[in-house]
């Protein structure tokens, strides 16, 4: 909703669409771009080559994909965690980035730039955290005691696991 309204206060509504749903659901083609922002590490590594053959098929030729994820540094199987797991992000994959790569190039499409921003996503997260702890009230008020105390506790451990290259 409040995406959709600084599209309209913008005066962009001509040239973009906000949409929540399911990405399988997207039947249109032609797309000049696609940005996925945090998806990979849910689809499963078993989903890559369906995932990224669809994102192709909705672009236009030359069009561009931006695939943003969080990655592991190996391709050794590791579990997210049981607190992760449960709490925060069920059945979350992390992978090798070269993984990701290998998947998108095989369904077609050109890898043409990569970037790790490891260091900066551990201060982001840092600076959600000191966000979270200046609004403690409000966010209590909005989600509850428990989910705030949940995303503290996983948005402090990922900014250390970002710090220390495990992510």
């Amino acid at each position: 909703e409040w995406g959709a309204a600084a599209l309209v206060e913008q005066g962009l509504t001509d040239r973009a669409e906000i949409r929540h749903g399911d990405y399988r659901d997207v039947t249109e083609t032609g797309f000049d771009a696609v940005s996925s922002i945090g998806l990979t590490e849910h689809i499963g590594v078993r989903h890559y080559p369906a995932y990224f053959c669809l994102l192709r098929d909705r672009l236009r030729p030359e069009g561009r994909l931006l695939n943003h994820c969080i990655t592991r540094p190996h391709n050794r199987h590791e579990e997210t965690g049981a607190f992760i797991d449960r709490y925060v992000f069920p059945d979350g994959e992390l992978h090798e980035v070269g993984s990701v790569i290998s998947a998108m190039q095989l369904a077609g499409l050109e890898a043409r730039h990569m970037e790790s921003l490891r260091e900066h996503y551990a201060l982001t997260l840092r600076r959600w955290v000191a966000n979270l702890e200046r609004d403690w009230e409000r966010a209590v008020e909005l989600v509850g005691g428990a989910r705030a105390r949940i995303w503290r506790l996983y948005m402090a451990g990922s900014a250390v696991s970002f710090e220390a290259g495990r992510i």
